[in-house]
């Protein structure tokens, strides 16, 4: 039993594929940034069962993948990041996060606490919100970025500079959508990632907040969802913040439930 470690995404697919088709949803991180990773590693048991993955992003926060406790625990001698240093944040599935945490025997505490949601039988906002939902174009870019920041901040992550290339790509696959108010304003946003072994992630959810409660968000997310299950995604997926009581509520009356916890943890020394 064993970590072992590349920076290839083929390498990566070719070793874990297997696990990572099998729980494509509990691994919709790991499908979402391997390709972009600076290092993917997977843990096979003795009969050469792939059971854990993790991928390290250019950020250096590690998340974990579907991984079992014992393969999670595995990881605090083995090292996260192959050059000595440790991180200070970690994500992945609460269970898995908790015994890597435990077992580096490093001070931690608890950051964010999401619930990762996949789609059933999607369900139209009742009444609906005034306006339209349509595909964000070129010309959306400078609003979208300032809207992108603030969700950055709100996530509680530090702003990047630039998002013009990350939109720009979005737009140009059709992947970013807007919700337009009865006068034509934009008013919130929605993004869903690549389809990746069947699975698509909905994120970047964001109203600003002279424009909330009136049941924009809902609209652009209802938009984005159908658009990704209509593009052939077998499994829509979203991640809430538990600590918002507001969005987990609207997701399951669109049609989401509920399929694992997530924690993300900051070593404090």
């Amino acid at each position: 039993m064993t970590w072992s470690f590349t920076d290839s995404p083929a390498v990566f697919r070719a070793a874990a594929g297997g696990h990572l088709a099998a729980e494509a949803a509990r691994n919709t991180a790991v499908l979402t940034l391997m390709d972009t990773a600076a290092r993917l590693g997977w843990w096979a048991e003795g009969d050469g069962r792939v059971t854990g993955v993790l991928v390290v992003p250019p950020s250096g926060a590690p998340s974990l993948g579907a991984t079992t406790d014992e393969a999670a625990r595995a990881l605090a001698p083995a090292g996260l990041l192959g050059d000595g240093r440790r991180p200070t944040v970690v994500r992945g599935e609460t269970a898995a996060v908790e015994a890597y945490a435990e077992a580096t025997g490093r001070p931690w505490a608890p950051t964010t606490r999401m619930r990762l949601f996949r789609l059933g039988d999607l369900t139209p906002q009742d009444p609906a919100p005034g306006g339209r939902a349509r595909l964000a174009t070129e010309a959306d870019v400078p609003l979208a970025a300032v809207w992108t920041a603030e969700f950055a901040v709100a996530m509680g992550y530090e702003p990047a500079e630039d998002y013009t290339g990350f939109l720009t790509e979005r737009i140009s696959e059709e992947r970013l959508w807007l919700w337009e108010a009865p006068d034509g304003r934009p008013v919130s946003m929605a993004a869903v990632s690549r389809t990746i072994e069947g699975q698509a992630r909905v994120h970047l959810v964001h109203t600003p907040p002279a424009e909330r409660r009136r049941g924009y968000a809902a609209g652009v997310t209802e938009a984005v969802s159908r658009a990704a299950r209509d593009a052939g995604a077998a499994q829509v997926l979203l991640f809430t913040d538990l600590s918002n009581p507001t969005s987990n509520a609207l997701y399951q009356r669109l049609g989401y439930r509920p399929v694992t916890d997530h924690l993300s943890v900051t070593f404090t020394g």
